[in-house]
């Protein structure tokens, strides 16, 4: 079985990150996802005239409610649909996956990082909008919304309905292999990891921490989105207060040397010393890591903002923008910023093994060490909460991409399943699963921008009529006081 999944990565991995210079530029490796996901967000920012920059204090007020009106409909609040989607991105990504992107990218993967994170709160809107613009009600009151639903539907009504629907249900498939090895296996590896290091007890009986987590889990998702909401909504700023204080502590220690750190960063992003493989070295790992943390045009939030209450689809996108921002502008680069005041990331260092064995998780711990020998506790706190979030967030965004395929009477056995391989992942060895299910995650990154792009002139006409409406105060009369 291991050897199946191997061939379809290897497979995969050969179209998602094939070379489109061709070799022909010797040091310079540029995927084909990178680009992909590059074009989308630079397109999708132009075409809306920089909605992630100019939308944000509208985006604020949506939040704290002040845009209620009688129409609305959905399961959640706009609130509670963000903090379902920040619990899936604000996870291991801004932990280990920042450590490891400046430590191969060089501290100028931190600029492209965060550039990468402003085009991807345009992805966010126009995926967001798409999936509350298509979104279905279903006969059990719950609401299935998500790419499968904006591929199948939107496409057809381009005239492409065969290819909208095979695009969803390939989608559909990547998502569940997503939810099961990104969103759940991979999770519980590296939080058990981390835990065992502060509780042997936990490295001699592994098990005993998959039931535990397994279980709370269980209590949480069978309760629907409306406990997950409930849930995230104090779970997702408690943990990203507690990782954020953290990193001001140690920023405040280091206070004198954040201007240095800023400028190593800006003059490493666009340097041509080979030691991080230059500017493009530096561009490629700040755009996989930051996709890797907030997930912008992977198609995966858009499912936790469909059961959104709210009137119109436009208004959630615009909510949607602060994902990318808060994930990947302001938790990712606290993250980068310590990791280069510390020195943690240099070659030549004390830390080139953990760099070269690409234990992130590891290097970043090491980092916040410097300054206090306990704030790796910290750090192992922040990692489960991150990991049993993303957890959460994940084994719904699977469920619904299997409620699609099989219908809503069969969602209970993909809790059981999911459920269960949170225990196996404690005590199995799942990196060949793992390997193969972020491929799988990646990969739904084609059919998603490809649907944005075909549908992007609908997103574009529906932001312009509801900012005329904004602008003509129509929109503050509707609202409920």
């Amino acid at each position: 079985m291991s050897e199946i999944f191997i061939s379809i990565n290897s497979f995969l991995e050969a179209i998602l990150f094939f070379d489109i210079l061709f070799g022909k530029v010797e040091g310079v490796h540029l995927p084909f996802l990178v680009v992909w996901l590059i074009l989308g967000g630079v397109y999708l920012t132009i075409l809306t005239k920089f909605i992630n920059l100019r939308a944000m204090r509208h985006s604020f007020d949506i939040i704290r409610g002040r845009y209620k009106t009688a129409d609305d409909r959905g399961e959640i609040s706009p609130f509670g649909a963000l903090t379902t989607a920040l619990s899936a991105t604000v996870g291991l990504g801004n932990i280990a996956g920042v450590a490891l992107a400046v430590s191969i990218g060089g501290p100028g993967a931190t600029f492209w990082m965060i550039i990468a994170g402003f085009l991807g709160m345009s992805l966010k809107f126009t995926e967001v909008t798409l999936s509350l613009k298509y979104r279905e009600f279903l006969p059990d009151g719950t609401v299935m919304g998500g790419a499968m639903e904006y591929l199948s539907k939107g496409l057809a009504e381009k005239g492409y309905a065969k290819i909208g629907k095979i695009l969803a249900l390939f989608f559909a498939i990547f998502m569940i292999g997503g939810a099961i090895g990104g969103g759940n296996v991979f999770q519980v590896s590296q939080t058990l990891s981390a835990v065992s290091q502060e509780i042997s007890f936990f490295k001699d009986f592994p098990i005993v921490f998959g039931i535990i987590i397994a279980g709370l889990v269980g209590v949480i998702i069978i309760g629907g989105v409306t406990r997950i909401a409930k849930i995230t909504e104090s779970l997702v700023p408690l943990m990203a207060i507690i990782y954020i204080t953290a990193s001001l502590w140690i920023l405040g220690f280091h206070f004198d040397k954040i201007s240095d750190a800023f400028g190593t960063i800006l003059h490493e992003a666009f340097s041509t010393s080979a030691v991080y493989g230059g500017m493009a070295g530096a561009i490629i790992q700040g755009f996989q890591r930051a996709v890797f943390s907030n997930e912008a045009g992977i198609g995966s939030s858009p499912i936790a903002h469909a059961p959104v209450q709210t009137k119109y689809p436009v208004r959630q996108g615009l909510v949607a923008l602060y994902e990318p921002f808060v994930d990947t502008v302001v938790i990712c680069t606290m993250t980068a910023l310590v990791i280069v005041i510390t020195g943690v990331y240099a070659h030549d260092g004390a830390y080139t093994a953990l760099i070269e064995a690409k234990q992130g998780a590891a290097l970043t711990s090491a980092a916040y060490g410097t300054v206090v020998s306990w704030f790796p506790i910290i750090l192992t706190i922040s990692i489960t909460l991150f990991a049993f979030s993303t957890l959460i967030s994940w084994s719904y965004y699977g469920e619904r991409a299997w409620v699609y395929l099989f219908g809503s009477k069969y969602s209970i056995l993909y809790k059981i399943i999911f459920l269960s391989l949170i225990v196996i992942a404690t005590v199995v060895n799942t990196g060949v699963l793992v390997d193969f299910s972020f491929m799988l995650f990646l990969t739904m990154a084609l059919p998603n921008i490809l649907g944005l792009f075909i549908m992007s002139g609908d997103v574009k006409k529906d932001l312009q009529e509801y900012l005329l409406k904004l602008k003509s105060g129509e929109l503050d009369r509707e609202a409920l006081r």
